[in-house]
């Protein structure tokens, strides 16, 4: 009696040993899924920042480049196209829909900047006259502010995409449908390099 009653009371300090085990584990387990869920909900946050900081500087540049063309169309009239290529493309970035598709219409407003840069080469006396000075040098600056802006941009977008890939934190994505976030990349050879701006 007494051999059975140890033995029951044996299968029940194991039974509840494995049941606290279990317990702690799973504890343990939605604490963790806790923490990454969070940790991706920080870094999507720090997309939209980033994202958001990119945008103030393209607006910047898009009130910009209407003061720009005026300026350089009085001086070279010959270039209608070209004037008219970058407000084309600026009007189209600034009526983009979505991330991926701003990026686009970002790249091209970038080349035909560098079409009309290119341009005012041919005129010296535009790239004498101040007001246009002005204008290329703020330009230059919300440029750098842009590639600052991009670089902090795609580094949190890459902390994001890691988390997205990397085993256990992907299991987290795949359960609550995080997907990986575009980077805002150039695509052209020529648009890598850095945009020389010569008065």
């Amino acid at each position: 009696m007494n051999s059975l009653l140890l033995a029951s009371s044996l299968g029940l300090i194991v039974g509840l040993s494995v049941a606290g085990g279990l317990l702690l584990l799973g504890i343990i387990f939605v604490i963790w899924m806790i923490a990454v869920y969070n940790k991706f909900i920080s870094r999507g946050n720090n997309i939209k920042e980033g994202f958001s900081n990119i945008d103030v500087y393209l607006n910047k540049r898009y009130d910009l480049i209407p003061n720009l063309v005026e300026t350089v169309k009085g001086y070279a009239k010959h270039e209608k196209e070209t004037l008219e290529n970058v407000m084309q493309a600026r009007y189209a970035a600034m009526n983009s829909l979505g991330k991926v598709d701003k990026f686009e219409k970002e790249n091209n407003l970038s080349r035909t900047l560098k079409s009309l840069f290119k341009v005012t080469e041919n005129y010296p006396n535009l790239k004498a006259d101040s007001h246009f000075t002005d204008l290329m040098s703020n330009l230059s600056r919300i440029e750098d502010e842009i590639m600052n802006a991009r670089k902090y941009y795609n580094a949190v977008v890459k902390e994001y995409n890691d988390l997205c890939l990397k085993f256990p934190s992907n299991l987290v994505a795949k359960w609550f449908k995080f997907e990986q976030s575009t980077l805002f990349e150039v695509e052209d050879v020529e648009m890598r390099k850095n945009v020389k701006i010569k008065f």
